[in-house]
C-alpha cells in the first residue's frame, strides 16, 4: 500500500512539475513575444509534419526490430508486427504512467506470442542500458561541436534577453549547482527510503554491473553488429526529425547540424523529465534555441510544435496498435 502512495505522489510531482514548466514558460511573455509566437504558429509550413513523422513512425519501428533481434537471441522469434504493436502501445501507456509501459509492452508480447514477461523485461532493461549510453554518445558529440554550449544553456536560463548586463555563470559554479542538486536528490531519497550510505553504495555497484552486463550482453550478441547498426540508425531518426523541423518556421530555417545535435540532447532530457515530455520538452527546446538568438516567443512555439508532433505519432500510434493488435491476432 506504502509503495502504491509512493509511486502514486512521484507520479503527481512530475506531473505537477509537466504543469509548473508550462507556466513557466509563457508567464513571462511580452506582448511582442506574443505576436512572435502567433507570426511562427501561422506561418509554419505544416505540411512538413508528415515527413517528421514518417521518420518518428519509422524510429519506433527499428525499435520493434531491434527489440525483436534481443528476443530471439533468447530462442523465442515473436512476429515483428506483434512486436511494433506492443512497442507502441508501451508508448502511449508512458504518456499516462511513466515506466508503466515498458511493462505494459511486456505483456502485451507475452499475450499473443507466450513469450516468458520475465525474459522480456530483460531485454527492455537492456534496451534503456544502450539508450542512456547514446544519449551520453550524444551529448559528447554536442559538447564537441560546441564546446560552450552547455554553459550557454544554464546563461539562458538564468537570465532573459532582454537584461542589458547579463552576468555570465563560470563552469566552475555550474558544476557546483549541478553538484549540489545531485546531493541533495540522493539525500531526500535516502531519508525517504531510510538507506544507509552502504545502501548507497551498493546501489551505485548495482547499477555499474547492469551497464557493464549490458554491454557484455551485446559483445555476446550473433548479430551484434547489426544491433548496433539498428541503435546508431534508431538516434539518426531523431536527429533527422529534428533537423527537419526547423524547416517548419521561416525564422528557423537557417539552422544546421550543430543546433539538431542540440535540440536532440535538451529533447531527449525532456522526454524523461516530466509524463511524455509535458512542459519540459519544450522549455528545454526553447532555451536551447535563444542560445542562437532565436527570440522566446518563436523559440517556445517551435518547442511545442516539435513536442506536438511525437505526441501525435505516440497518441495516433498507440490507440491505432491498441485496436489492431487483437484484431490481427484472432486466431491466436
Amino acid at each position: 500500500m506504502k509503495k502504491k502512495i509512493f509511486t502514486l505522489l512521484q507520479y503527481a510531482f512530475f506531473f505537477g512539475l509537466g504543469i509548473f514548466l508550462i507556466w513557466w514558460s509563457v508567464r513571462d511573455l511580452t506582448d511582442i513575444d506574443k505576436s512572435h509566437i502567433r507570426s511562427a504558429l501561422t506561418g509554419a509550413n505544416y505540411i512538413l509534419i508528415v515527413p517528421v513523422i514518417i521518420v518518428l513512425l519509422a524510429s519506433h519501428f527499428l525499435r520493434a526490430v531491434r527489440w525483436r533481434l534481443l528476443i530471439s537471441s533468447m530462442g523465442y522469434y515473436p512476429s515483428l508486427q506483434n512486436t511494433f504493436f506492443s512497442v507502441m502501445i508501451g508508448y502511449l501507456t508512458n504518456q499516462a504512467v511513466p515506466r508503466l509501459g515498458e511493462f505494459i509492452r511486456c505483456t502485451f508480447l507475452f499475450r499473443y506470442e507466450k513469450i516468458p514477461v520475465d525474459k522480456l523485461i530483460g531485454t527492455v532493461i537492456l534496451e534503456r542500458i544502450i539508450d542512456v549510453i547514446s544519449l551520453l554518445i550524444v551529448f559528447g558529440i554536442t559538447l564537441v561541436l560546441q564546446p560552450g554550449i552547455y554553459t550557454n544553456l544554464v546563461n539562458v536560463f538564468f537570465h532573459s534577453q532582454g537584461e542589458q548586463e547579463v552576468q555570465k555563470i563560470s563552469n566552475t559554479l555550474i558544476l557546483l549547482i549541478t553538484a549540489g542538486l545531485v546531493v541533495t536528490i540522493i539525500i531526500t531519497w535516502m531519508l525517504l527510503k531510510r538507506k544507509t550510505f552502504s545502501d548507497l553504495l551498493q546501489l551505485i555497484i548495482q547499477i555499474i554491473r547492469r551497464i557493464w552486463n549490458g554491454i557484455g550482453t551485446i559483445r555476446h550478441l550473433k548479430k551484434r553488429w547489426e544491433f548496433l547498426f539498428l541503435s546508431v540508425l534508431i538516434w539518426s531518426l531523431y536527429f533527422v526529425g529534428g533537423y527537419i523541423g526547423f524547416f517548419a518556421l521561416k525564422e528557423t530555417i537557417g539552422y544546421g547540424v550543430n543546433e539538431a545535435f542540440s535540440i536532440l540532447s535538451a529533447g531527449s532530457i525532456g522526454m524523461v523529465a516530466t509524463p511524455g515530455g509535458i512542459g519540459a520538452y519544450a522549455v528545454l527546446v526553447q532555451k536551447t534555441m535563444q542560445v542562437y538568438g532565436l527570440n522566446e516567443g518563436t523559440a517556445l512555439a517551435f518547442g511545442w510544435l516539435l513536442w506536438l508532433a511525437q505526441t501525435s505519432v505516440i497518441l495516433l500510434g498507440g490507440l491505432a496498435s491498441f485496436i489492431l493488435i487483437p484484431y490481427l491476432n484472432k486466431k491466436k
